[in-house]
């Protein structure tokens, strides 16, 4: 095994664990989001039929 591969093996590992953390952070804020979203369509929603604006 050659330096090459210790470094090619090393970075995949670190991309699988920076992978793994983005994805866990992406789905822990997942429900927050959501709900602001939500809340945002169904503010403009109500602003469209009350006549805003």
């Amino acid at each position: 095994m050659t330096q090459k591969d210790v470094i090619l093996i090393l970075a995949v590992i670190g991309a699988l664990a920076i992978l793994g953390f983005i994805l866990r952070v992406t789905f822990a804020l997942l429900g927050p989001l959501m709900l602001i979203a939500i809340g945002y369509f169904i503010y403009r929603a109500w602003q469209k039929q009350g006549g805003g604006r």
